[in-house]
């Protein structure tokens, strides 16, 4: 039933006019089970879809009348963000229980089609670069849209499916001046909220308290494109922690890894001195047990010799059980086959790593902050 719910809270947050009188299926009967849910247990239900939502921006999970599962009772936090009415990223992640919740939405559909793409052109480049763009530039002008048909790196091949991974933005992240704030770390477009602040929506820039910096765009050449929000919550943003890792490994010990490769076997292949190679998969996920429990084994070509899921380390602070609830519902399969670190801990284990061995690289900096 939570997942039907928030599925539920998802589609109405996608609606681009005035809710019609009548609510799609998928609302109406998310509404129904959880009345008739509560009517067995003898518990107020909420009176109309709207207080459905106030349930949603007030309540954490926990005190919601149901019987939750193990990765809800993991974390207890609300599933709307009461100032911007927005599914957090803890509600998307429900919306779809799978190991990467954008592969299981349409949104999808475009990352299949580019890696499709790629492979008929034998051109593993330019599916890297998309993945990057993704990554890097999650609000476009209808101008810079326009100019990607002739990007070399990626754009002439994908053209047709990146515009189709861009959606015009919607008035309500306009400011009263008709400008729009775009984030400073993340550079997806900041909410406005009802004070006259601003708010980021991915988990990484609320977590630090980037919610009011970044800089001021308008809506001309061609008006704003952004990226879907499914895409915005699981590529986006575990993309930049990815890039963060990238950088930090390159500042600190001159290691340069590899990004997505071979069509995104995984997320970094990490070259030793030694010769040996070690796999990252990057996941920026609020539910240790969902993680856990949905998640494959890596890929194997290319080869590597140790498997690593790194998770930044600000979930680690949310939640000081993550590691331990992450370990409990790890399928046996995978026990022993994969080692989930924070990206701190993973930098650490990188630098002994290479101190043990005498004449490798290692400069002793802390590299990149979020890294």
């Amino acid at each position: 039933m939570l997942r039907q719910i928030a599925g539920a809270l998802a589609c109405l947050s996608r609606q681009r006019t005035v809710p019609h009188p009548v609510y799609p299926d998928k609302v109406q009967n998310a509404y129904n089970r959880l009345v008739l849910h509560c009517l067995r247990r003898d518990e107020q239900p909420p009176g109309s879809v709207p207080e459905m939502v106030r349930w949603a921006c007030e309540r954490p999970l926990r005190a919601w009348p149901m019987d939750l599962p193990a990765e809800a009772r993991a974390v207890g936090d609300l599933l709307v963000d009461p100032e911007t009415r927005l599914p957090h990223q803890l509600c998307l992640e429900w919306e779809v229980d799978a190991a990467d919740p954008a592969a299981e939405l349409f949104e999808n559909q475009r990352i299949l089609e580019a890696l499709a793409e790629c492979r008929a052109a034998r051109n593993p480049r330019a599916y890297t670069a998309f993945r990057s763009l993704l990554t890097t530039r999650p609000v476009l002008t209808g101008a810079e849209l326009a100019l990607l048909g002739g990007d070399p790196e990626c754009g002439m091949l994908l053209q047709h499916v990146i515009k189709r991974c861009y959606e015009p933005v919607p008035a309500s992240y306009r400011r009263a001046d008709g400008t729009y704030r775009q984030c400073g770390r993340c550079r997806c477009l900041m909410v406005p909220l009802p004070d006259g602040g601003h708010r980021c929506e991915l988990d990484r820039c609320r977590r630090d308290g980037m919610t009011d910096t970044g800089s001021t765009l308008r809506a001309d050449q061609g008006g704003l494109h952004q990226l879907s929000r499914p895409l915005r919550m699981f590529v986006t943003s575990p993309g930049l922690a990815e890039t963060d890792l990238q950088t930090a490994l390159r500042r600190r010990f001159g290691i340069t890894a590899e990004m997505w490769p071979h069509y995104d076997a995984y997320d970094l292949r990490i070259p030793l001195p030694d010769g040996r190679f070690w796999a990252v998969d990057v996941k920026d996920r609020v539910n240790p047990v969902q993680l856990a429990r949905t998640l494959t084994p890596f890929r194997t070509d290319p080869p590597y010799d140790r498997a690593f899921l790194v998770v930044p380390r600000y979930r680690f602070r949310d939640n000081e059980a993550y590691g331990r609830q992450f370990q409990r519902h790890l399928p046996d399969a995978l026990t022993g086959r994969v080692t989930l670190l924070d990206d701190r801990v993973f930098l650490r284990l990188v630098g002994d790593e290479l101190a043990a061995r005498p004449g490798t690289h290692h400069d002793g900096t802390e590299g990149d902050r979020h890294a």
